[in-house]
């Protein structure tokens, strides 16, 4: 969920507002956000959000924070499209002002002059900043790779990366999340070739792809192998079919054929028919799990292939096998990126990051967008190939690049958010601990009435829920109850009088008997009535 800030005389550049998924930590919640009070404490300071692209990391957080921060937006055709989609759906885009910015065009705010440099990556317009200001140059690398064949736009080569190293870099902000990669990433083009082969020795099968729907290189390439393969094309999935529309409107897929309706796909021969499908992440709702569990107009039988062109993003191993699994047991023909060479990554292995440092030629290198580890990796590979200084910096940290940098000035406050129902609350806040809890261990509600001296004055009412004493829930139940009455008559004192001593009696009682009879510290709740 990349947020990135630089600070020049005073004021402040934001580069890109991304969000992450939640995983298993955060139940009920699916996006997480960074914590921006930094930057909304000094949000009269802020100059803009420049967008480097738009894959989700980079700009799904846009819709949820623009308005606040109330400065506009800038990015190129492609990405301004998607943006604004965003705005519409949420309802702001008559009050976020969003400025589209020529492919490698250029725009001034303040001391910061900052041009685009298109750069390959696995979505259509990936740019790098190169960013100006009175103290040096950063070149910003967004996400990226090195592509002799992208299929779609065209990257600065060569020749104008190393102009822009001969003109001066100070610092290399750069991407590290291929960094343990010994080879390069590889071309979209070989990747055209793989497909192809994969996909023509799968004769009179019904053949589903699943890819990112971002991947506007990858649907240009599955749209020109089903022509060479005498398939028509299907699309089943809402981020693929808007992609397509985006991408058509900023002059990409040009050629794309109109696909065919599912109900018609499922009326062709097997072999004459080719489905994009969504959800090859895993996810529960996107077309390919609906497909695995036969709850989706595309039907899939023994002996029919899908193809899964992309790559397992880490956290989704689980999911994505659930999928998997219910495929296979139909007797459908899984095919991976380790069987054949149909996804290539869109991020720099360890030849391309030195290619680049070989270009650019910075002072300094600030290794981002990867864990810890890959960026304490990115740190000695810059240091071993020449780059004079790095600086390993971790969420929230403070660096001086210029003058007399890298320098760590302070940590500053970071963390993150979740969207949890219609609500941004902390993901570290007492809603989510308690979910965890309840999650986990399950609740207990206890309900009884006592007198103002503590006397026990009705029957005990227990409800148990997630508690795992389903057979043994009567005798538990007793037990329980005679448990509470022999706690509250050893009560003494101003204790019997006392209502939270009463109630906090009773719930450790529960508590205990629970930990009895099935291991587990339940989350229980006492109401108390006075008679």
């Amino acid at each position: 969920m990349n947020v990135n800030l630089y600070g020049c005389d005073g004021k402040w550049l934001m580069v890109d507002l991304g969000m992450t998924f939640a995983d298993p930590w955060y139940p009920g919640v699916e996006l997480v956000f960074a914590d921006l009070d930094f930057i909304e404490e000094r949000k009269k300071d802020l100059l803009g959000i420049v967008l480097t692209h738009a894959h989700e990391d980079h700009i799904g957080a846009v819709p949820y924070f623009a308005q606040e921060l109330g400065v506009p937006l800038y990015a190129t055709p492609f990405t301004a499209r998607l943006v604004y989609e965003k705005l519409v759906e949420a309802g702001i885009e008559d009050v976020v002002e969003l400025n589209v910015i020529e492919n490698e065009g250029s725009l001034s705010l303040g001391a910061f002059d900052i041009r685009y440099v298109p750069l390959a990556h696995s979505i259509a317009e990936g740019n790098a900043l190169l960013i100006d200001t009175p103290y040096g140059r950063v070149f910003h690398t967004g996400d990226w790779k090195l592509d002799d064949e992208p299929r779609v736009g065209t990257p600065a080569t060569e020749e104008e990366l190393t102009a822009i190293g001969d003109e001066g870099v100070l610092a290399l902000v750069c991407d590290s999340t291929n960094v343990f990669n010994p080879k390069p990433s590889g071309s979209e083009g070989a990747v055209r070739a793989g497909l192809l082969e994969t996909i023509a020795e799968l004769k009179g099968r019904r053949v589903v792809v699943t890819t990112f729907a971002s991947n506007v290189a990858r649907l240009q390439t599955l749209a020109e192998v089903a022509e060479a393969t005498g398939r028509q094309l299907c699309v089943a999935g809402r981020s693929l079919d808007r992609i397509i529309k985006v991408s058509q409107a900023s002059g990409y897929l040009l050629d794309f054929p109109e696909p065919i309706s599912m109900d018609a796909a499922m009326d062709l021969p097997r072999g004459e028919v080719l489905i994009l499908a969504t959800g090859g992440q895993g996810e529960a709702r996107a077309a390919l799990a609906r497909i695995a569990g036969d709850q989706h107009p595309i039907k899939l039988e023994a002996g029919d292939a899908v193809v899964f062109s992309s790559r397992q993003i880490p956290g989704n191993e689980l999911a994505i096998g659930r999928v998997q699994n219910a495929l296979v047991e139909k007797g459908v023909r899984l095919i991976t990126d380790k069987q054949s060479l149909i996804h290539v990554s869109g991020h720099p292995g360890r030849p391309e990051l030195v290619a680049l440092y070989e270009w650019l030629r910075p002072k300094i290198l600030v290794p981002v967008h990867g864990e810890v580890r890959h960026m304490a990796e990115q740190a000695r590979l810059g240091k071993a190939e020449g780059i004079p200084k790095t600086i390993l910096q971790k969420n929230g940290d403070l660096v001086r690049l210029a003058p007399n940098g890298p320098v760590k000035l302070s940590s500053e406050r970071n963390g993150r958010l979740v969207l949890d129902g219609d609500i941004i609350a902390p993901a570290d806040g007492e809603a989510m601990a308690a979910r965890r809890k309840l999650g986990n261990n399950g609740l207990i509600s206890v309900a009884l009435a006592v007198t103002l001296e503590g006397k026990q004055a009705s029957g005990v009412d227990i409800g148990c829920v997630g508690v795992p004493l389903e057979e043994d829930m009567a005798p538990f139940l007793e037990e329980a109850r005679e448990d509470v009455s022999k706690a509250l008559k050893a009560l003494k004192g101003d204790r019997k009088r006392d209502r939270v001593a009463v109630a906090e009696c009773v719930r450790l009682a529960v508590r205990r008997t629970a930990q009895r009879w099935c291991g587990k510290k339940p989350v229980v709740q006492v109401l108390l009535r006075e008679r």
